[in-house]
């Protein structure tokens, strides 16, 4: 198919409509106000993309984002060791934080399990998690997955895989509204599907 506009247009619209939730109509219309801003709105734009990408890395140990070896959660020594709270992406800690009902560690999959999608536990930092449990003196793993199937089943797997490991597993409450996500929930709801977590036990996995 032909581009609809001129080389560097078409290029930005083409890229612009590879990040998620934007469609050609979004895409083209983002391209059409970017190139409607004063040079230096666009010049700052471009140059905080560049410095994030340079900047920006993965926590070697929970794989939250940083800007050097350890994320502030894990380099903060008042925070508990003992307690990993286990999220699927990074924007959902702020959530977490936002409750202040959590003072421990986290650990971020970077997804779930999502056959559909071609994601396994292989794709996910689950092997990372388990080395952490093993080899630190963890006593309890908060699974706080998404509320949806994806999150579900990650969870499912995840207990069944820390079991034999002697650590207590526990799931956020169901508070959470069904098929919604940790970052769009409110800071009360999500604190009160902290406090009530349950246990999993052998009958959940």
């Amino acid at each position: 198919m032909a581009s609809l506009y001129e080389g560097p247009v078409q290029a930005l619209i083409d890229e612009l409509g590879r990040l998620p939730g934007v469609g050609p109509k979004s895409a083209q219309r983002i391209a059409f106000h970017l190139l409607k801003l004063p040079d230096e709105d666009a010049h700052r734009l471009a140059k905080v993309i560049v410095e994030a990408k340079e900047r920006v890395s993965w926590c070697e140990r929970c794989f939250n984002i940083a800007e050097g070896y350890l994320c502030s959660y894990c380099a903060d020594e008042r925070r508990d060791p003992t307690i990993i709270c286990v999220v699927e992406e990074p924007r959902d800690i702020v959530a977490v934080e936002k409750t202040r009902e959590f003072r421990g560690r986290y650990h971020v999959l970077q997804g779930s399990i999502s056959p559909i999608e071609g994601i396994g536990p292989d794709q996910l930092r689950i092997r990372e998690l388990l080395r952490r449990v093993d080899g630190d003196d963890v006593r309890e793993v908060i699974l706080a997955t998404n509320p949806n199937v994806e999150g579900e089943a990650t969870a499912l797997y995840l207990a069944r895989v820390l079991r034999p490991l002697g650590v207590e597993v526990t799931r956020i409450a169901s508070d959470l509204p069904v098929g919604g996500d940790l970052e769009y929930a409110d800071e009360i709801t999500l604190g009160r599907a902290l406090e009530g977590r349950r246990s999993l036990d052998d009958t959940d996995a």
